[in-house]
């Protein structure tokens, strides 16, 4: 909506509030302009639906900057995340693996979801439950950014699927002891050469 600003204002009545948001009442056009210039700032139409319609009275890049501001909040404010998916299978080996790790945690820091599925095909489909999950947490333990489960393991109509999401607080997964045993294992070297 492009605001009409001065002269632009068709309505033949005002109702007229200043920088501050105080009421300066129902004025007659001529007299808000009158009022506007007076006062060395532009006479704007903020709410031309209301009856009568609302004027503020505001120098115009200044209201202009503000409604920027604004609008940048709004945007801010609404910063969408998707759920982003990752395919694995049975026999996806640790360099793969490490790569769809290397992808999911670049989602995570983004803000995103991560949706981890595990894609089965003929006799995989009847192997065990627990095996299945085990294979599927595989790729989370190559995930650096912290994360905590959104959706825990269920199935889908192509396998098995579990969905992570990043965890502000900081802490790892609980149900993945190995990650902080993997965390363990890369302090180690410098433990040894301390001695």
């Amino acid at each position: 909506m492009k605001e009409r600003i001065n002269k632009q204002i068709r309505a033949q009545e005002l109702r007229v509030i200043d920088a501050e948001g105080e009421s300066r009442g129902i004025l007659p056009l001529a007299e808000a302009l009158a009022l506007a210039e007076k006062e060395g700032v532009d006479l704007i139409e903020i709410a031309p639906q209301a009856q009568p319609p609302i004027a503020k009275l505001m120098e115009w890049g200044k209201y202009q900057y503000e409604q920027k501001k604004k609008l940048q909040k709004a945007k801010a404010g609404a910063k969408t995340s998707e759920t982003k998916n990752i395919q694995i299978k049975i026999g996806t080996g640790d360099h793969d693996l490490e790569l769809k790790a290397k992808t999911a945690s670049n989602w995570l820091k983004e803000g995103h979801r991560v949706k981890v599925e595990l894609f089965l095909r003929g006799r995989s489909k009847s192997m065990g439950e627990d095996f299945l999950k085990e294979r599927l947490d595989r790729v989370l333990h190559f995930v650096t950014e912290h994360y905590k489960i959104a959706e825990p393991h269920k199935k889908s109509p192509k396998g098995l699927t579990i969905v992570i999401e990043r965890d502000k607080s900081g802490k790892s997964a609980p149900d993945h002891g190995n990650h902080k045993d993997q965390q363990i294992i890369h302090k180690a070297p410098e433990a040894n050469q301390e001695r």
